[in-house]
């Protein structure tokens, strides 16, 4: 089934690509729409016009119709969420940006009439153009920066994205265990109301105590109440994913995968998660990107800071008499009073900015990176042990109780002490479950979201345009 929905979702995604998607900016968003791919196996649109809206709401309608899994729902998120297409904007912007720098500045003209009121009558007229010609000796370098600058745009909208999936993803595992404890919690209930009519039936024959029949009536009580926090948690982790899904009316009308998957007994290798982590994070591509376009804006700065205008052009001027004068202008601002120290300062401040983010970012990536790891661990640890040891032998106590019950040797409310206790270990199991693949979802968008591709495969900068 997941071979079959990617292949349906490519296809789609590919119809929608055409030249909308990627036309002649095509090489600002692919690196985007790489990167969905590479890590998750997702593909993103960024929607531009109506009809890739349309194309991209009638693929999550056809994914809605069957059962969300994490990847199905972090899918619709990608091509749902509009927190994210606004995201895609700063792609835009920074597009922008890079045209602007490699655009020449227009050049100035200036024109002055002057009516005499005395012969000659004839009107002097003046006129001049003028072009900033450092505006163009500086083209080269301002567009360095610029391309830098969108280059990190891209790096963050990618991190944006992955740290969506993981968002969804941990979404969808909660509401899945909120769900199956839901269906525990019924079924305690159940045990509960059996447990107090035998007792109550028990209290009129005398043969259990007030006391007894108040602490059954306690815990029938409570049972109700656990339902209905169940059921309000289980609501709001449903709103929870419609947010992340953009999902309204309608379309909120979906069902989630009744069951959390086992956790598994062999797990990933564990070993080299912070070199691969500081090999795919995109927001420290991102951090390494502005640090890049820092030191070329610094350097820019230091160039020109001599220089504060540079203007060539030509001047003429039509006297009273139809005399013509005409020559060329130029200007040049004397730094006398202002050498750029302002604006050299301004600029090494933003570098070491720059580099304090981006020696901080990995830090802290490093310590997330081993903080989700040994979290994992104690999770899979946690969850093997109620799997192996503390369910079966729950499940081999009630049974036994079951037998000594038979043969009229337990009280029934032993019996029922035995199959609430057995219903708490299905309950722990659950929520252990539910820790590991909440926990594993957070890990893969700190190491950059895939924990099993090798270090060594990827380049040196995630995103190549």
């Amino acid at each position: 089934m997941k071979q079959s929905v990617s292949v349906t979702i490519a296809m789609t995604i590919v119809a929608m690509a055409g030249t909308r998607l990627v036309a002649r900016e095509q090489n600002s968003f692919a690196p985007v729409i790489r990167a969905a791919h590479e890590r998750n196996q997702n593909l993103v649109a960024w929607q531009r016009d109506q009809e890739t809206r349309e194309q991209a709401l009638s693929e999550v309608r056809r994914l809605l119709r069957g059962r969300l899994t994490p990847g199905i729902a972090a899918q619709i998120a990608l091509l749902n969420n509009r927190e994210l297409q606004a995201t895609f904007e700063e792609i835009g912007f920074a597009e922008a940006d890079l045209k602007e720098a490699r655009a020449i500045a227009n050049p100035r003209l200036d024109v002055s009439a002057r009516f005499p009121d005395k012969p000659p009558s004839g009107t002097d007229v003046e006129w001049g153009v003028v072009q900033n010609f450092l505006n163009i000796l500086m083209i080269p370098l301002k567009a360095r920066v610029a391309k830098e600058q969108l280059v990190a745009a891209q790096l963050r909208v990618s991190h944006e994205l992955i740290k969506l999936v993981a968002e969804t993803k941990s979404a969808v595992y909660r509401l899945q265990a909120a769900e199956e404890i839901l269906e525990k919690l019924r079924t305690e209930q159940a045990v509960q109301s059996t447990s107090l009519s035998l007792v109550q039936k028990l209290h009129e024959a005398g043969n259990v105590t007030d006391l007894q029949l108040l602490q059954q009536q306690n815990e029938y009580n409570q049972s109700r109440v656990e339902i209905a926090q169940a059921e309000a948690e289980t609501r709001a982790l449903r709103e929870q994913l419609n947010r992340l899904m953009g999902l309204w009316g309608v379309d909120t009308d979906w069902q989630v995968e009744p069951r959390l998957p086992d956790v598994p007994s062999s797990d990933f290798n564990i070993r080299g998660l912070e070199t691969l982590a500081l090999v795919q994070r995109y927001d420290l591509a991102a951090a390494k990107a502005e640090l890049e376009s820092a030191v070329k804006a610094s350097g820019l700065e230091k160039t020109f800071r001599w220089v504060g205008a540079l203007d060539f052009g030509i001047d003429s001027e039509r006297q009273s008499d139809s005399q013509t004068i005409t020559g060329p202008t130029f200007q040049f601002e004397l730094p006398l009073f202002n050498q750029g120290q302002a604006r050299v300062a301004r600029a090494e401040a933003h570098l070491r900015k720059a580099y304090a983010k981006f020696e901080g970012a990995a830090v802290d990536i490093r310590s997330e990176v081993r903080e989700l790891r040994d979290k994992l661990i104690s999770a899979r640890d946690i969850a093997q042990f109620y799997r192996n040891s503390l369910v079966p032998i729950r499940a081999q106590t009630r049974d036994q109780m079951q037998l000594q019950y038979n043969a009229m040797i337990l009280s029934p409310l032993e019996l029922f002490i035995a199959r609430r206790q057995e219903i708490a270990a299905d309950r722990g199991y659950i929520e252990a479950k539910r820790d590991y693949w909440v926990t594993r979802s957070e890990l893969e968008h700190a190491v950059g979201g895939s924990l099993s591709r090798n270090a060594q495969t990827f380049s040196k900068n995630p995103i190549q345009n």
